[in-house]
Formats: C-alpha cells, structure tokens, sequence
C-alpha cells in the first residue's frame, strides 16, 4: 500500500508513462478522474517523481489585493489600541481610509493577531428600548488590582445606558458617603439630569439586605443615606435581584474592559499616578467607538440625543 500522496499517484502513472497500460484502459480501474491523470503524467515527465506533490492553488499574486502599507496600519492600530476588526474599521474609516471589516479581519487573522480558534455563539434577537440620556444610570465599584503604595483603593463607576458615557473615581474604601458624594460628581459632570440609577445590594448602596435594620415585618428600620439623597433629587434608586450581576451588565462589561486594557498594561507607584492615568483612559473610553452604539463614541451620542424633561 502507497505510503504517501506521491507513491500513490506514481501507482497509476508509471504503467501509463511506461506504456504498459492505455490511458482509456486505466481510467475503468483508476478511482481518480482522466483529467487528473492526464496531469500527473505532464508533471511526472517534466519534474520526475516529485513534481508529483501537491501544489496550493492559492493564487500567487492578486489585482486587487490590499496594499502592504494598509496592512502595516492596521497592524499597527491593532497593537496599540487592541480593538477588535469592527472598531478598527471604524477608527480607519473616521481616518479616512476605508477598509471592510472583513478585509481587516483577514490581516489580523493572517498576522496571527486573534485566537484562531472561537466558539460560534447562539445570537438572540432582543427589542432595544430606546432610552434618553440620564434615563438609567449603573454604578459599581472595582477593586483596583493590587496594593499601590501599601495601600488598597477603589474604582467608583456610573455608566449611563443610553450613551455609554461614563465617569471613574478613586476612593481609599467602600462606605456609603463615599457613594453619596460620587453620585454628586457624576451629576455635576454629566450634562443631562439623571433620573434613576441601578446599584448591587452591597451595603455600599443599600441596607435593604442587612439583617440589624430589618424590623420584623422585613421593613428597614433606617434609611440608606444613598436613598435619602436620591429621594431628595427626585432621582429613582433600583436594585438588581441579589446574585444577578447580569443585571447591572453595563457597568460590569466597562470593569472588564478596564481589566484588560488599562489595569493590565500599567503599574502604580502612588495614588497621584493612578488617578492621572485613569482620568486619562476615562477620556478614552468616552471617544472609543462602541458596537453597541453602531460605530458611535459616547461623547457623540450625547451630542445626537434630545434631552429628555424630567418632572
């Protein structure tokens, strides 16, 4: 038996190159068509035996293939900022260059820049409800990664659903007049009136799930300073279903990006350098083109919205 792609080929060229079978002959008992036969037995008598190994039929040069120069920036682009072949198309595009996400994807692809491998994801179709700027605004907390100076600090997030925009602080512990003032920044900063927020059950936030303020008919027995302020500005105060981040997807899709793309990349020596870098990446994050936004940043999108009147 042949042990490789060349003896088997040579098993039904030899006796016709040889003249020992006729080619009308050899096509009844050969499994291979004439055509190909007809090939191998050019290339047997140009190259010998191995000319008989497989070639790519991959074409060697293309008319309309995309110049290297392109390639390179997209490459380059790709290294600096790590987006994915939609954002960077649409980065380019506000450039001036356009290149299909399809074209950018084959360069990323091909300069081994992706996993090679992805898992095909079930899509679903959902109703996206139209929001207004301030209409639900999600705020977290992160753990900053690590000790800086000794020290452990806190990244307070809100994220307004409707644009993206979002506002980090830096605060030394999780308390509940650290939550209080951060709310005050974000409405200060944010150009639209805020008209609900949505928290996580952490004591942080609330005290609904904190056993000593529980009266026996499950009503709380003092209310949350955060409840207090919202009721005092007319804002409305949600809370997700306790065990159910998903909820609060947002905000915690912006703590992943924070992860991978600026905690990973930098190293603190003081509290000073931290909130410099991170009101910088802030910036960046607000004129980075969303998915969600259809290849809008969130700075656009507060300047595309119509201000909603609140009471």
């Amino acid at each position: 038996m042949p042990e490789n792609i060349i003896e088997e080929r040579l098993r039904w060229v030899l006796p016709l190159v040889q003249k020992q079978m006729r080619l009308k002959e050899m096509v009844k008992v050969c499994p291979h068509s004439r055509r190909s036969l007809l090939r191998w037995c050019a290339a047997y008598r140009k190259g010998g035996k191995r000319a008989l190994l497989p070639k790519s039929t991959a074409p060697k040069t293309q008319p309309h293939e995309t110049p290297i120069r392109i390639k390179e920036e997209v490459i380059a682009l790709r290294l600096k900022t790590h987006l994915c072949a939609q954002k960077l198309h649409w980065r380019l595009e506000k450039q001036g260059l356009v290149v299909p996400v399809s074209t950018v994807g084959k360069i990323l692809k091909a300069a081994h820049l992706v996993r090679p491998y992805r898992a095909k994801k079930v899509k679903y179709k959902y109703i996206k409800v139209q929001r207004q700027p301030g209409e639900l605004v999600e705020i977290d907390v992160k753990h900053v990664p690590g000790p800086i100076a000794g020290r452990k600090y806190f990244q307070y997030t809100a994220i307004d659903c409707a644009t993206r925009w979002r506002h980090l602080e830096i605060y030394e512990s999780e308390a509940t007049w650290h939550a209080v003032k951060f709310l005050q920044v974000v409405m200060k900063k944010f150009p639209y009136p805020i008209a609900a927020i949505k928290t996580d059950n952490h004591s942080t936030f609330t005290n609904y799930y904190v056993g000593t303020t529980k009266r026996p008919d499950l009503t709380v027995k003092t209310i949350h300073a955060l409840d207090r302020f919202c009721a005092a500005h007319g804002i409305t105060h949600y809370l997700i279903d306790p065990g159910k981040p998903a909820q609060n997807g947002t905000v915690e899709r912006s703590h992943r990006e924070d992860e991978e793309k600026f905690y990973r990349f930098n190293n603190f020596t003081s509290l000073a350098m931290l909130k410099r870098r991170l009101r910088k990446w802030n910036k960046e994050y607000n004129n980075l083109e969303h998915c969600g936004l259809d290849g809008k940043t969130p700075n656009e999108m507060l300047e595309f919205k119509v201000p909603k009147v609140i009471g």
